[in-house]
């Protein structure tokens, strides 16, 4: 996720760094590059030359501190401006006490609409909604049978008209199906056009009058840039919508649209989409894209993925099993499954402070995790548990069994034993006092 824009900021950076203190000249000329580097990601012209601006505003007369170099004050300064430029705090859909919550999705086509109603479905299910999606997609071949498909997937029902092509009757049809079936929260995928015309607007305006939505949510493709931008001027001026969806942003190196639109429309980013999985969905928190962008990772929203998929007992019974030294291949087979819950290896690993950048050009295959899965299966109970009885003959079963070479299986098995080495020597220096603290530390 904006690899490219994360590269050429800290290479912008560097020139600042090293220097003794903050000057008029080196504060122009670092900002002058990266001045330059927004443009280059497509960054509206407009909202770069004020954010340079407010930036060189701040950082000059700025005293530095002994502790702090000018290069750790300035980014400080450009990760605050960021923040700001992105919103300054996350907004949360709103979502009606009494009543249904009525939540209208536009946008052009393309843009991820049906996708992404699917996983706001699953995502506000998972918060216990009792939640109704509606097609009103009547235009674009098989996007009914899409949002159905969705829906069976997360076992969420779909309102349709069979044969109609009256966007606005369904849309309103749909809200008294679940005035009257105690549905609370009604996803309409409306839709789009390759373009912004007249017809289109027309039409969203329509549903608009007739459902009274609670939110208004425009998705867009993230990694159309600047002509994302403009579609949602578009877009604002005609139905005024309270909310923006950054759809595909795990293939956005550039980073214009997320820097832009916010500024542009003056409306908040909600939620951000990375992938096809249904559940590659986030709530958008501006200091935490900001912190992502300049490299630093976002270690919060990381632990927040964890604690969604560990069980607490689990967590418990493992610590315990660990401190006796009885973590064996069925443990690790969990542990597998919790990490392909949380999305993709190279979503994760960019979270992490330091490593985003590194891995950008890194061959980090999710299938490797799959593979170790099947390894682990191919053995016996009895093997999982007391690995130590894996001979030659038992290796080369397992291998034929899971498809996977021999050196395959070999490869896992030292790296466990290597595991179990560290987990030794950890639980001999205070492993269960850190494990403790660790257990109670909380993120604000």
């Amino acid at each position: 996720m904006l690899e490219d824009l994360t590269l050429k900021l800290d290479k912008a950076l560097k020139k600042i760094t090293g220097q003794g203190r903050l000057t008029e000249q080196n504060i122009s000329d670092t900002l002058r590059e990266i001045r330059r580097v927004l443009l280059d990601a497509d960054v509206n012209y407009k909202v770069a030359k004020k954010f340079i601006e407010d930036v060189k505003a701040k950082a000059l007369g700025q005293e530095v501190l002994a502790s702090v170099t000018p290069g750790q004050l300035i980014t400080k300064i450009i990760f605050d401006e960021l923040t700001q430029l992105m919103g300054g705090t996350n907004s949360e859909l709103t979502l009606n006490p009494s009543g249904p919550t009525i939540i209208l999705m536009v946008g052009l086509q393309g843009s991820g609409k049906t996708t992404f109603s699917g996983k706001l479905a699953r995502y506000l299910k998972a918060k216990n909604r009792s939640v109704l999606l509606t097609a009103a997609d009547v235009y674009r071949p098989a996007a009914i049978d899409q949002l159905k498909t969705l829906g069976k997937s997360i076992n969420v029902p779909v309102f349709s008209i069979d044969g109609s092509k009256d966007a606005v009757k369904i849309a309103s049809d749909s809200v008294e199906y679940a005035k009257n079936n105690g549905f609370n929260t009604v996803l309409i995928d409306t839709a789009g056009r390759l373009h912004v015309d007249d017809e289109l607007m027309d039409e969203v305006k329509s549903i608009k009058v007739k459902v009274n939505p609670s939110e208004i949510l425009f998705v867009v493709d993230s990694m159309t840039g600047q002509d994302a931008v403009n579609s949602a001027k578009a877009f604002h001026d005609s139905v005024n919508f309270d909310g923006v969806v950054l759809t595909k942003l795990d293939g956005d190196t550039r980073g214009g649209c997320a820097l832009s639109i916010r500024a542009v429309v003056e409306k908040p980013i909600k939620f951000i989409s990375l992938g096809e999985k249904l559940d590659s969905i986030e709530l958008f928190y501006p200091e935490r894209m900001a912190s992502r962008i300049l490299g630093r990772g976002d270690v919060v929203s990381l632990v927040e993925k964890a604690q969604e998929q560990i069980d607490e007992k689990e967590a418990e019974d493992l610590e315990k099993r660990l401190m006796e030294n009885k973590f064996d291949f069925n443990d690790f087979l969990k542990q597998i499954k919790m990490i392909k819950k949380m999305g993709s290896l190279q979503s994760l690993l960019g979270m992490i402070p330091g490593i985003g950048a590194n891995i950008k050009n890194a061959d980090i295959d999710d299938k490797q995790l799959v593979r170790v899965e099947s390894i682990i299966q191919s053995m016996t109970l009895v093997e999982r548990q007391n690995p130590k009885i894996l001979n030659g003959s038992r290796r080369k079963r397992i291998s034929r069994g899971s498809g996977n070479t021999i050196q395959d299986v070999n490869r896992l098995i030292k790296q466990f034993n290597e595991m179990q080495k560290m987990i030794k020597m950890f639980k001999g220096k205070g492993g269960k006092k850190m494990m403790r603290n660790a257990k109670n530390l909380r993120f604000n």
